[in-house]
């Protein structure tokens, strides 16, 4: 699952040298039970990751064997967090709707790989994923002295590490809200030749809803959920990652409308140390169930009429645009040959686009297009 890691990379980098970077990519041949070996059909010019290779069950673990990447460092902390998060958001997920995911799990030659799991047409979710990832892979020297405030004029390629988990889950019932969350860690080593330079690593990701009728008390209660989280490490962190989240997710070609209604978003973090930022970010991860679980619980037999349903279709629709225009990390995986089922997971089964479609004025998807449109403070 690319998604969370492409966001975070591609960010950084051109498309052109971000294509440079992952061609790059040098796994070691995994030790795992093999199934079967996938190669996708691309053209030379844009297919520039590697091929994976499917496994029959998920391993332990997604690290390299040897290295550095032993239990006590913070890319086995790292992982061991996502993978134990995925559980535990699936069992919820699980228990609600009472059907199972269906798991997908792979390797790299070099190292690293992913495992997705998606329920799909259930009796609570159309749609829901959760993926998680680990990367390895070369990034350009440009890359590493922006991160790292070095100076110089190296040309070797960066070793980098990357892992992140990262879902959407989109419910039947127009009056139940979407949610998207996504955490991830990345770090690089010194350049070959250059074992004094310092190491780059940050931590990013957010959490964020996508309703399509707006409920205060709803809105109340999941930006609540996530503000208990951020005080719990810094009183300023809700209030500035609020603010970001209505900053980002914004689809620019609709008049700056809001895909939902925020969250929480934040990158580049590794401003204290990363023991304590492991600690908020496990903490975000923990906090999606209870934030976002109880909604749907309340809502997913609500009664609705077609007109709802179509709204709730439009709104997919801006979803998709959302993510197939502006997220940095789909764009970047469909450019680069990635492994596909993963890259689009994220969006919904089915959405809508309804010509000129204007709510009419003083309806509840009037109310609802101005909370997007205008950002709220959700609490006192």
């Amino acid at each position: 699952m690319w998604t969370p890691i492409l966001k975070d990379f591609a960010r950084r980098l051109s498309p052109i040298r971000a294509r440079e970077a992952f061609a790059r990519l040098t796994p070691s041949h995994p030790s795992f039970p093999l199934k079967k070996v996938t190669v996708r059909a691309a053209a030379p010019s844009t297919r520039t990751i590697e091929e994976e290779v499917a496994l029959d069950e998920a391993p332990l673990t997604l690290l390299r064997e040897g290295g550095g990447d032993d239990a006590g460092s913070m890319r086995a902390k790292f992982e061991k967090m996502i993978r134990a998060a995925q559980n535990e958001i699936c069992s919820a997920v699980e228990e609600l709707d009472g059907q199972k995911f269906q798991e997908d799990a792979w390797t790299r030659p070099g190292g690293g790989g992913g495992i997705s799991r998606v329920l799909q047409g259930g009796n609570v979710f159309e749609k829901a994923g959760v993926n998680v990832s680990v990367v390895y892979g070369q990034m350009p020297p440009e890359a590493y002295r922006a991160a790292t405030g070095e100076q110089g004029s190296g040309k070797e390629m960066i070793p980098f590490f990357a892992a992140g988990i990262s879902s959407v889950m989109h419910p039947h019932n127009p009056m139940a809200p979407t949610v998207h969350f996504n955490y991830r860690y990345f770090e690089t080593d010194a350049p070959e030749g250059a074992e004094a330079a310092p190491r780059a690593w940050w931590f990013g990701g957010g959490t964020d809803l996508t309703p399509s009728y707006v409920f205060p008390e709803d809105a109340a209660h999941f930006h609540g959920t996530l503000k208990d989280a951020c005080d719990k490490h810094d009183e300023a962190f809700y209030p500035r990652f609020k603010e970001w989240a209505d900053d980002y997710f914004i689809i620019k070609h609709r008049m700056n409308e809001r895909r939902g209604i925020g969250g929480v978003f934040f990158d580049d973090m590794n401003d204290r140390p990363q023991e304590e930022l492991l600690a908020f970010a496990t903490d975000m991860a923990a906090a999606v169930v209870p934030a976002y679980v109880p909604l749907v619980a309340k809502h997913k037999d609500d009664e609705f009429t077609e007109q709802q349903r179509e709204w709730q279709q439009m709104r997919r629709g801006r979803y998709v645009e959302f993510n197939l225009v502006y997220d940095r990390g789909t764009t970047f995986g469909l450019r680069t040959g990635g492994r596909i089922e993963s890259i689009l997971m994220s969006l919904p089964l089915t959405a809508r686009w309804q010509y000129d479609m204007q709510p009419e004025e003083g309806s509840r998807e009037a109310d609802a297009l101005d909370a997007f449109r205008n950002p709220r403070t959700w609490l006192a």
